[in-house]
């Protein structure tokens, strides 16, 4: 039967160097919040990858963001039908339980996930458009951002083109959530569109009067 096995050396040795230091030092603000539960002012949904690191680039502390990660921070569109949903549920319960006023979706540079959807859409990776892909069927969703960007000739730009039309669908489709929906047109929750560039820390966010990404 599957199990699950010890922690590697080097996992432990970094858990028990947290432990002495960083908790340490702040153990009634870790007990604080184990008492009074979670209080987050804003989610954001940022991409598996490895390379982002969205509480570093923010400078946050525990307890400031509820955090969702998927491939290519995607979200798909509202879908009541009863299956699994990782992503609708996480957005599900930052708005109606967490009552958080802001959810940010952030896109990043070199992204696999965008890459991906690009070569499946052009026909090269026959791998991802099998039924069995959870990848190529999670990709799906980023298929609009590839169709129109798809006159891009140079591929360094289209990946980044689709990279940043890829937030923007996802802000598109927050709005098919009627909770998400009403509580923007009451004031209370704000929709952001951002991406980073990971080699130069750059942050950008959509600005939807220009229609276009804007350097912070």
């Amino acid at each position: 039967m599957p199990h699950a096995t010890p922690l590697p050396d080097y996992l432990v040795r970094r858990y028990k160097s947290w432990k002495a230091t960083q908790f340490s030092d702040n153990a009634a603000w870790y007990r604080r919040l184990a008492e009074e539960g979670q209080h987050p002012r804003a989610m954001l949904i940022s991409c598996c990858d490895s390379r982002v690191h969205v509480t570093s680039i923010f400078s946050a502390e525990a307890g400031e963001f509820f955090i969702h990660r998927n491939i290519a921070n995607l979200v798909p569109p509202y879908a009541p039908d009863g299956d699994h949903h990782g992503t609708s549920a996480a957005v599900e319960y930052a708005v109606n339980s967490l009552k958080v006023a802001h959810i940010a979706v952030l896109g990043h540079s070199g992204c696999g996930g965008v890459n991906g959807c690009i070569q499946m859409c052009s026909g090269h990776a026959p791998e991802l458009e099998e039924k069995t892909s959870f990848v190529g069927r999670w990709l799906d969703i980023l298929r609009p951002a590839c169709d129109s960007t798809s006159e891009i000739e140079n591929p360094e730009a289209r990946q980044t083109a689709v990279e940043k039309q890829g937030v923007v669908v996802s802000i598109q489709n927050l709005m098919t959530f009627p909770f998400i929906a009403e509580a923007v047109k009451d004031g209370q929750l704000s929709l952001h569109g951002l991406w980073t560039d990971i080699a130069t820390g750059t942050l950008e966010t959509w600005d939807p009067s220009s229609k276009s990404f804007l350097k912070v």
